[in-house]
């Protein structure tokens, strides 16, 4: 199996671990494998950005070997994964399904076409435009970039005051790899209510669900996630309209042999799907449902990959949750210091994501810029909640404050 693009040894490694056990695997990136080596049956570097460049790296791979399937986790790279896959007319999504997923104005056109519940939406390309949408929906609305993931630009507008700020923040926001659009923001109604995700398996057109996460949110008018929790007793797990909803939109989106993570929002209009992603979800999620649950959500990705049914029964019953640390302003890193696993009870890992010298910024800035988190299991959401809490008090974070523009000089 190819696997096309590797990610970070913190968050990723579990993934290929679990795949590496259903198949061999072939790594497709731009650099050769350090910690990836144990997991893999070989690696070709190569730029997967540059799809001419990764289809010849596949079909080179493909003549040595009996390639069964395309196996990809990273956002900006799914739609040349699938695009490979194509091309050497093997299993996985259809390159229109990646596009109706990571082209958030495609994805709420086709939803909103098959009668799902939307919000009022509009894609605009300026300023001028977002104004004339967000009268029209009425404020509050969200500005979101139409090809971003992981909250990147996204934010609240409570007024009309607040919009050129935040719609420039929109569009500044910007990931490598993703494609870029003339019309690239979208304005939308914001619509109160928790939200959710939910990572599920699509297998010859049937979705079937694998776990469900709770998230957290923080630093408004943004969106950053600060928290997710799995509860594989969660009883939206088995909620006859969700699941409805979720089958219902992949349907829609024509995902017919995948794995998705699917956002959802819990209004007073039903469920509401934010948007869906053509892969495993980040910020270690399925780890988090693998822990809960005992599925394996590498394994399901592996079997996804080359057309069979993934084993999907939860063998555990446990609550497990992730805690995400940002910094209180824009600062300078000169240490961070975690407990150690089972210093506080329920506590599995705890990992400092900066270290000295490194220099975070919040956004609009920047995004995603945590020093640590914190990953408990108890039997209860609430149990867990109080362990992470307790966890999260335990890390401890010395560093600098930094200007707010990054070209101006902070004292040593």
């Amino acid at each position: 199996v190819l696997v096309v693009g590797s990610g970070t040894q913190e968050y990723r490694e579990y993934r290929l671990r679990s795949a590496a056990l259903r198949a061999d695997l072939w790594l497709l990136d731009t650099a050769a494998p350090t910690w990836q080596s144990p997991h893999l049956a070989g690696a070709t570097e190569v730029d997967p950005t540059d799809l001419n460049a990764l289809t010849r790296a596949a079909r080179a791979v493909a003549d040595q070997r009996k390639v069964l399937g395309v196996f990809c986790y990273d956002e900006a790279l799914i739609l040349p994964a699938a695009q490979v896959a194509e091309a050497l007319g093997l299993p996985g999504p259809s390159v229109t399904a990646v596009r109706n997923c990571r082209d958030k104005h495609r994805t709420r056109a086709l939803l909103r076409d098959v009668g799902l519940p939307q919000p009022r939406f509009a894609l605009v390309a300026d300023l001028a435009e977002a104004a004339a949408a967000a009268e029209w929906i009425g404020y509050p609305v969200v500005v979101k970039p139409r090809g971003l993931g992981a909250s990147r630009g996204v934010a609240l507008v409570r007024s009309a005051d607040d919009l050129a700020g935040l719609f420039a923040d929109a569009r500044a926001a910007h990931y490598p790899g993703v494609p870029t659009y003339r019309a690239g923001i979208l304005v939308e109604e914001y619509l109160e209510g928790p939200e959710i995700s939910v990572d599920g398996v699509v297998h010859e057109g049937r979705y079937t669900p694998m776990f469900l996460a709770r998230k957290e949110v923080g630093l408004f008018p943004y969106f950053e996630e600060t928290g997710h929790m799995v509860s594989a007793g969660d009883p939206l797990l088995t909620d006859p309209s969700l699941r409805w909803v979720l089958a219902a939109t992949h349907r829609a989106l024509r995902v017919d042999d995948a794995v998705t993570h699917t956002e959802v929002r819990l209004t007073t209009r039903g469920f509401v799907v934010i948007e869906v992603n053509g892969r495993l979800g980040g910020d270690l999620i399925p780890y988090l449902g693998s822990l809960a649950t005992g599925i394996d959500p590498g394994l399901a990705a592996a079997d996804v990959a080359v057309r069979a049914r993934p084993g999907l029964d939860a063998v555990r019953a446990r609550t497990t949750g992730i805690r995400f640390l940002y910094p209180p302003e824009h600062c300078r890193v000169d240490e961070v210091a975690v407990p150690e696993p089972g210093a506080v009870p329920g506590l599995l890992r705890a990992v400092a994501l900066a270290g000295p010298g490194d220099e975070l910024r919040l956004p609009p800035l920047d995004y995603l810029q945590r020093y640590a988190y914190v990953l408990c299991e108890a039997d209860t959401p609430a149990e867990c909640a109080a362990r992470l809490d307790a966890a999260a008090e335990r890390v401890h974070l010395v560093g600098r404050p930094l200007p707010a523009d990054p070209g101006a000089q902070v004292a040593s």
